[in-house]
């Protein structure tokens, strides 16, 4: 006889199940418990205890359900069979019928198209033996992608064996996973109730699913698939892709309703306009449609070249445009006094995302674009990324709008904006000591990923140290206690005892006091001072006192520094309370020196330029970027013919598209590590071997 179930331990148990999985989450996905090993094993051990005694309250979503939960530590990488080659682009008419035109010339006569929709989420290839799923990968990087099986399977739609008697010995599916509409709505709506971040667009909430280490996660996500070609095959050879999609169906795999066979161009183009004119009205995001001809026999004569097969094409649809309300124009002050005008919108969403504010950028540009507040604004996500407001609608002007001008004093502390030289556009508080909004961004920024890269020194903890006068300036930061941290309520419980995630904060300055020299010249937000100058600076001279003395000749010889950089350098440690904050520093403890760089002549890497995109297993972003400058390599944000090689990690998007089409050597992460230890000539092997096997 079991006993009874009262509200106390109902309420027990749900605490429980929402600790654990928030603590597993936070461990396997997160890389950052929360909870040691021997407080997590107490609460699963009281979890598993109260199950026993109250079997009626096991549920799905109890951890104890889990097949090896928490035992997924990553993905292994696994080749297709077939490599997923990328698609090339139109984005007019003029290019679609360019492409089509080659087609009937390549092929000899008119073909028929099958057009379908270009889903917006995440691919994957489906590997059938049999009848049945031995495997389930990502696109990776064409070649090779991750081992995602285990959370395939727990996809419902995907069927496990196919349907039918005589299955072929091998196919691979490929497909689109995403996420509908309505249930990425209420994914975000529950990450929001629950307390977690909201997913960005439902791509990226696909991809967040799939790649869940515990694939019970993605069981409980509404991740659906939609199949849109296959690969390597045997004992399977349609004659029309067409004919693919029949007999795929017929194996039970989801395939979509909306694909067409038509004759012609213009059947073609209607297709394109037909969707683009619904395509919110569908059940998940679109991009655009692809175009591909249906012979299986044209196909293959066609053929492919490198990146993408010549017998199929994407057709994207422009940057979504909306409308909305322009609120206000705010003023907003950067780190290094940069006053820049912002538009407050009545949030909308475009673009895959809800937009509520816009950099208008300087008070020129206002005016360039002739937009006053309480217009009706057009509002554009260039490139899929940056809100962009493109300019005013000014027939639905009623009057009642208004001129703005850029306010002559700071809205922070009150002080003269002024531009820092005579020809600049752009407008600055020159009370860098003492304005407010600048020290919480230079605080801000030094905690971030380009400065300390220190863990709870965010926006929020800034904010509390200035206005509850914790610190005077940032010089005082690595000199706070614990009483010092008290004095604000920010850090502290409802009980009034210091909190958790102040005395974090608190190890993560001391940690970062031994943090390498560059960051230490970042963080003191010198004006034109980035990650790559500030290397430069510190690989050169070795300590912050050597650079404080150093003259403008002796700093513009160092390759990737310059006159500019060297001025501004030189000024910022001509004021005396800089200094000071150099010397509170060097007082706590923050290292202010490093070993010098041996000079062994000319480096392996010398004259290369290395783009790192994506995720690598061995190495952080950070870890990459040191180890190819360590070897004289110059590490760049953004793909161009001059870069050298592109390291391709899990995730990576629009950087490996541009590589491949402007053949650019990629490499995976093997790869790099040939790079790293045999050099550039040997990765180049290694590149080359990797897309002739391809």
């Amino acid at each position: 006889m079991t006993s009874e179930v009262t509200d106390k331990v109902r309420t027990r148990y749900a605490e429980l199940v929402a600790g654990i999985n928030d603590a597993q989450h936070r461990y396997y996905v997160d890389d950052a418990p929360t909870l040691s090993d021997a407080a997590y094993d107490q609460l699963m051990h009281e979890l598993e205890a109260l199950e026993l005694e109250f079997p009626e309250l096991v549920s799905q979503d109890s951890p104890t359900q889990r097949v090896g939960a928490g035992e997924w530590l990553g993905f292994a990488a696994v080749d297709h069979a077939e490599r997923m080659l990328s698609l090339d682009n139109a984005f007019n008419d003029d290019q679609l019928a360019a492409w089509a035109t080659r087609v009937e010339r390549d092929a000899g006569a008119p073909v028929r198209y099958l057009c379908e929709l270009k889903i917006d989420g995440l691919a994957v290839n489906l590997t059938y033996e049999k009848g049945r799923l031995t495997r389930g990968a990502t696109r990776g990087d064409g070649r090779t992608g991750e081992d995602v099986t285990a959370n395939v399977r727990r996809i419902k739609g995907i069927p496990h064996k196919l349907a039918g008697d005589n299955p072929p010995d091998l196919v691979e599916i490929r497909g689109e996973i995403y996420f509908p509409a309505q249930a990425f709505a209420d994914l975000n709506a529950a990450q929001v109730e629950a307390g977690e971040r909201t997913y960005v667009n439902p791509r990226n909430a696909a991809s967040g699913s799939l790649r869940q280490k515990d694939p019970s996660i993605t069981a409980r996500r509404a991740l659906e698939l939609i199949v849109h070609g296959i690969g390597a095959r045997t004992g399977f050879e349609p004659a029309s892709q067409s004919d693919a999609y029949a007999q795929l169906k017929a194996w039970g795999l989801p395939t979509s309703p909306r694909w067409k066979v038509v004759d012609s161009l213009d059947e073609v183009k209607a297709y394109i306009a037909e969707y683009q004119a619904h395509r919110h009205d569908l059940e998940h995001d679109i991009d655009g449609v692809v175009v591909k001809v249906d012979d299986v026999a044209e196909q293959q004569k066609l053929g492919s070249t490198s990146r993408a097969p010549r017998w199929a094409i994407a057709f994207k649809y422009p940057p979504e445009e909306v409308n909305t309300k322009l609120l206000d124009i705010i003023v907003e002050v950067g780190r290094t006094g940069r006053a820049t005008p912002a538009a407050v919108l009545d949030p909308v969403f475009v673009g895959g995302v809800t937009v509520a504010r816009a950099t208008l950028h300087n008070q020129r540009e206002v005016a360039r674009k002739g937009v006053k507040i309480g217009d009706t604004v057009v509002i554009r996500r260039a490139g899929d990324v940056i809100p962009e407001i493109l300019g005013p609608v000014e027939a639905l002007r009623d009057g009642s709008e208004r001129d703005w001008s850029m306010p002559a004093n700071c809205p922070s502390c009150g002080t003269t904006l002024a531009p820092a030289k005579e020809a600049d556009v752009d407008l600055r508080c020159p009370n860098t000591r003492y304005c407010k909004a600048q020290l919480v961004e230079r605080i801000t920024y030094l905690g971030g990923r380009d400065g300390f890269d220190i863990e709870g020194m965010g926006t929020k903890a800034a904010i509390a140290l200035v206005e509850d006068k914790v610190v005077t300036d940032e010089g005082d930061l690595f000199a706070l206690d614990e009483k010092q941290l008290a004095s604000s309520p920010f850090f502290l419980k409802k009980d009034g005892t210091l909190s958790t995630n102040a005395g974090k904060l608190l190890a993560n300055l001391e940690k970062a006091k031994q943090q390498q020299l560059w960051r230490v010249l970042t963080s003191l937000s010198i004006r034109h001072v980035g990650p790559t100058a500030a290397r430069a600076l510190a690989d050169h001279f070795n300590d912050v006192e050597k650079i404080a003395t150093a003259s403008v000749e002796q700093m513009s010889v160092v390759e990737d520094v310059g006159g500019t950089i060297a001025e501004a350098v030189r000024e910022w440690f001509a004021e005396d309370w800089h200094r000071e904050v150099v010397e509170k520093w060097r007082a706590a403890g923050v290292r202010m020196d490093q070993e010098p760089v041996a000079d062994t002549g000319p480096k392996p890497l010398d004259g290369l330029t290395v783009v790192v995109t994506g995720t690598l297993e061995g190495f952080t972003r950070d870890e990459a970027a040191e180890r190819l400058t360590a070897l004289g390599a110059k590490v760049s944000g953004s793909v161009s013919k001059k870069t050298a090689f592109v390291v391709v990690g899990e995730s990576a998007g629009s950087k490996l598209d541009k590589a491949l089409s402007l053949g650019v050597p990629t490499l995976d992460e093997p790869g790099f590590t040939v790079l790293l230890e045999e050099g550039p000539e040997a990765a180049k092997a290694y590149s080359d071997a990797r897309r002739e096997n391809a």
